[in-house]
């Protein structure tokens, strides 16, 4: 398991074919197998496989790739709204990767190149309207710089009331200021998880323990903690 974050996007990657269980990720997911296939099944539907895929935020599903992989995650607005994923097809896999600096047959190591690799994706998906200041400043405290501030003290630093603030952060992201949270959160848990143990990284994201941690990775991306840490081990 190779876990990196930056300013544009999120990733983990593994070196082994892997299934998550259904989940509703409130951000965009990139999967990009290595030599393999993407295979995404939604409630009631047909399956879609592809060289990679798309997935647009909140979207129920389940997902697999079939060969070593990487998955990228990228904020609601960093990309233009889709309602239905995007399969990719296996060229536009190459330059995913290659953007991504990804050479060898069982993915990258920390130093991936995320500014690249969401700026080829923003080519396939298209340039995002800009988010209201207020709200950009919203999500920024709420998921990276200020995750233990109330939502009441965030809409009082700028000038709306809590409820205006949630109204407008889903008028404009499509999703909740609470869940967008805790997907900050659990981010936040996944990158701890490699020097300390689940419990700790919970209480140091701001979980209220560790189950707490484990039904929002559930959740949120189809995993858990555990497996995480098995991955990496």
């Amino acid at each position: 398991m190779v876990f990196a974050s930056g300013t544009e996007a999120t990733m983990f990657a593994e070196s082994r074919p892997f299934h998550v269980a259904q989940h509703r990720l409130p951000a965009w997911k990139a999967v990009l197998p290595i030599s393999g296939h993407a295979r995404l099944l939604q409630p009631g539907r047909s399956t879609v496989a592809a060289p990679g895929l798309i997935v647009p935020p909140q979207l129920a599903h389940s997902c697999a790739a079939t060969s070593p992989y990487i998955a990228l995650f990228i904020d609601p607005w960093l990309l233009s709204p889709c309602p239905e994923p995007i399969p990719l097809g296996a060229g536009e896999v190459r330059h995913l990767l290659a953007a991504l600096g990804t050479t060898g047959s069982e993915g990258p190591d920390t130093a991936v190149d995320l500014a690249a690799g969401y700026a080829e994706l923003r080519k396939l998906t298209g340039r995002p309207a800009p988010l209201d200041p207020r709200v950009a400043h919203a999500v920024d405290l709420c998921t990276v710089r200020g995750p233990d501030l109330p939502i009441a003290s965030i809409a009082d630093e700028i000038g709306l009331s809590a409820p205006r603030l949630r109204a407008l952060v889903r008028q404009d992201v499509g999703i909740t200021l609470a869940r967008l949270r805790r997907w900050g959160r659990l981010r936040n848990a996944i990158a701890g998880l490699a020097d300390s143990t689940a419990a700790l990284a919970a209480a140091t994201a701001g979980f209220a323990d560790q189950a707490h941690l484990t039904r929002t990775a559930r959740d949120l991306i189809g995993r858990t903690p555990a497996s995480l840490r098995r991955a990496e081990a």
